[in-house]
Parts: structure tokens; C-alpha cells; sequence
């Protein structure tokens, strides 16, 4: 475990989102990230943070004595590090997640690991970047998620799942962007045309706000 990563934080607060909403969790978040999404709440991730080896990161998650292991950004897979990261955060037995966009491939990463793979909307800015043979490689255990900032992004993400058929592969999960979609309207939307997805509010901007290492 020689691999160095650059980490902006390393915090213990509620998973606010996907699967495991609610639960204490391990939060790695890794700095850097390739894309520039129009409503990103981590740019600050995005420079500086602090060279730490993989070995250091593993007993600072370990000092919280955790189930749930979250690794985030950023994007994590900017750093060809993160892969032996997630092995040895496997391997000490946590439940890990990667929350990444789909723009890098998830080529390497353990098949341990529940991947969160973040489908960029229209209104993100980034949809041209999606790397849409990253959704070959999804399994059961992993999601897909969709940040909705309008109906037009809402009506781009439905037509995606039934193009991908991916409410058949995996867990697929529609937001709407914090402050900036009325999320009963999102609410309505996917109850109206009986959409097999999973609605979500992010917890930890009901309970904190957009407080860092929350």
C-alpha cells in the first residue's frame, strides 16, 4: 500500500444519498476532478488537498471503526491510485461504495466495490462526456444516478433507461438538483409515468446544508 492519493477530506457523517442513505458512513473525498458540472457543491475539491498514502488513509478510516466506506471526489478515478485503495478498503472487510461520474471508465475497480455511477443530465454542462461502454460493465449491486434540473433532464434520463435498459441491470436513482428543481415536481413526474426509479433527496443538505465534512 506504497500508492500515494491526493485527499481533500476524510469525514464520518450520514450517507446522504444512494442505497445506503442514512447510514454512518466513511467519507474519502479525493481531489481533482476533469469535469466542470454547472451545479457542482465540491468545487473545492477540485485543487490543493493533501499527498497521503494509501496505508495512512486505511487507519484514518479505521479509526471510526465503520461498516460503510464511501470514496468520492472529485472524481476518484482521475487518480489511478484510487484502485488499490478500494481493494484495501475491501479487504479490511468495510462496505465500499465509489461515487464517480460517467465520463471515466470503471475498468480495474474491485468487484467488491458498489459503484455510483453519476450519469451526466444536459443541465450538468457535461453530458458530452459521458463514456456510455462504462454501462457494460454494470452489475446488480451498482446504480446509476441521474441529478434532474428540469423536465428536459428529466425526459433525457428517462428516455436513457429505457435506451440502456437499465432498471433491469442495476439500481437506478433520480435527484433533483439541491435548490434549484421543486423535488415534488420531480416526485410527480416519476409517479405519473410509473417509472421504476428510485427518488431521492440528499439527506445531508436537508440536515446541513452545504457545510463541509457534513
Amino acid at each position: 500500500m506504497r500508492h500515494e492519493l491526493r485527499i481533500t477530506e476524510i469525514f464520518y457523517s450520514l450517507q446522504g444519498e444512494a442505497r445506503t442513505v442514512g447510514w454512518p458512513t466513511v467519507f474519502v473525498r479525493l481531489t481533482g476532478c476533469p469535469l466542470r458540472c454547472r451545479y457542482c457543491d465540491t468545487a473545492y475539491a477540485f485543487q490543493g488537498g493533501e499527498r497521503m498514502a494509501c496505508a495512512t488513509i486505511l487507519d484514518k478510516v479505521g479509526a471510526y471503526v465503520p461498516r460503510f466506506v464511501t470514496v468520492t471526489g472529485g472524481e476518484p478515478l482521475a487518480q489511478p491510485a484510487v484502485l488499490p485503495l478500494l481493494e484495501g478498503l475491501c479487504d479490511r472487510g468495510y462496505e465500499v461504495s465509489l461515487e464517480t461520474s460517467g465520463a471515466l471508465s470503471t475498468e480495474g475497480v474491485d468487484p467488491r466495490v458498489s459503484v455510483v455511477l453519476d450519469l451526466k443530465t444536459p443541465g450538468s454542462g457535461e453530458s458530452p462526456r459521458n463514456l456510455y461502454t462504462t454501462l457494460d460493465r454494470l452489475r446488480r449491486t451498482d446504480q446509476v444516478k441521474f441529478v434532474i434540473t428540469s423536465v428536459g433532464d428529466y425526459e433525457w434520463a428517462r428516455e436513457a433507461v429505457e435506451k440502456y435498459d437499465l432498471t433491469t441491470r442495476c439500481e437506478v436513482l433520480f435527484s433533483p438538483v439541491h435548490e434549484g428543481l421543486e423535488a415534488r415536481a420531480l416526485a410527480d413526474w416519476i409517479l405519473r409515468d410509473r417509472l421504476p426509479v428510485r427518488f431521492q433527496i440528499q439527506l445531508h443538505k436537508v440536515l446541513w446544508g452545504d457545510a463541509r465534512g457534513r
